[in-house]
């Protein structure tokens, strides 16, 4: 395939809208995917574009240039248009002395044209060049590997730094640029028993998401943890919204993260149920103020979802 050389973006999205009035509420599109496609709905819950994809959606990005980054299977991602011409895509493969199965969860294009890749079962973190080439490795420390669990969410920060959520291992691990883990957060199960199940009922320390604050601190979306928690450097927990604390709303496999400028979180609520939202944004007071709930065109098993149409800057 010959590859377009498009000015790639960072999957940091900035969009513009006009401000809301009064109690008015927002007018999202959303960019998600499950039930066998990957597609965007408008705020009326109509399909703008779509596309069949048999993969197990754990990411996803629309970049700046309009095109979307999202993979096609368990070891390939592709930036495609939106008259669906792939222009640049990336396969995994082992790396040396590494003949098991890999699976990719998470990935990030970068402000340098690079795309940022977390590769499970490999146990690395690649950066990707314009020409689908591995111009940078970063190991990764893993407790109890796993093709399929060793990685969730993946960012690098502001920093040069890589934040990378370990689903197996149950921690939140930021890496330098040597590999060197230099902060780790050991999730709990906050009081409550461990229980089996992807639903409500289920419960662990199976992390899923991480974005690191303006402030220092991080956001973590702890998967079936069932709840979200902002923690500081030093661990402490200083802000958490729990399974059962908004009305109407229970809390499942908690998945998406962005950050508003607001100070609002968009939250994704995954194998939730049809009674409870896929996504939805709260105010720090936890105020419900957006809810999403689409199971005609998404399902139970929607995990990676990017809503588009928002203000000012937005952490992802």
């Amino acid at each position: 395939m010959s590859l377009s050389r498009l000015a790639f973006a960072t999957a940091l999205v900035i969009v513009s809208v006009p401000a809301l009035r009064g109690e008015e509420k927002p007018a999202y599109s959303v960019l998600a995917a499950d039930k066998g496609h990957v597609a965007i709905v408008n705020a009326k819950g109509e399909i703008e574009w779509e596309l069949p994809t048999k993969a197990e959606v754990h990411d996803l990005a629309l970049l700046a240039n309009g095109n979307i980054l999202f993979p096609t299977g368990p070891t390939t991602i592709v930036e495609m248009t939106r008259e669906k011409r792939v222009v640049w895509q990336y396969e995994a493969k082992p790396k040396a002395g590494y003949t098991g199965r890999i699976e990719i969860h998470a990935f990030q294009r970068l402000d340098s044209g690079r795309t940022m890749v977390a590769e499970s079962g490999n146990a690395r973190i690649v950066e990707v060049d314009v020409d689908a080439k591995v111009v940078y490795e970063l190991p990764l420390t893993i407790d109890k590997p796993n093709p399929h669990r060793d990685t969730r969410m993946a960012r690098k920060l502001e920093s040069g730094n890589y934040l990378v959520c370990h689903e197996g291992d149950g921690k939140i691990r930021e890496y330098d640029s040597t590999g060197k883990v230099v902060w780790t957060y050991v999730l709990d199960l906050g009081g409550r028993p461990r229980a089996p199940g992807h639903g409500p009922d289920g419960h662990g320390t199976e992390v899923f998401g991480a974005v690191r604050l303006s402030n220092g601190n991080t956001l973590i979306a702890t998967g079936n943890g069932n709840r979200v928690i902002e923690v500081t450097p030093e661990g402490k927990t200083v802000w958490e919204l729990k399974q059962d604390e908004l009305p109407g709303i229970k809390l499942a496999w908690v998945t998406t993260l962005q950050v508003l400028e607001n100070g609002n979180v968009i939250v994704g609520n995954c194998h939730a149920g049809p009674d409870n939202p896929q996504l939805f944004e709260v105010t720090r007071d936890k105020k419900v103020v957006w809810t999403f709930n689409n199971f005609k065109t998404f399902g139970n098993g929607l995990a990676a979802a990017q809503v588009l149409g928002i203000r000012g800057k937005v952490i992802r």
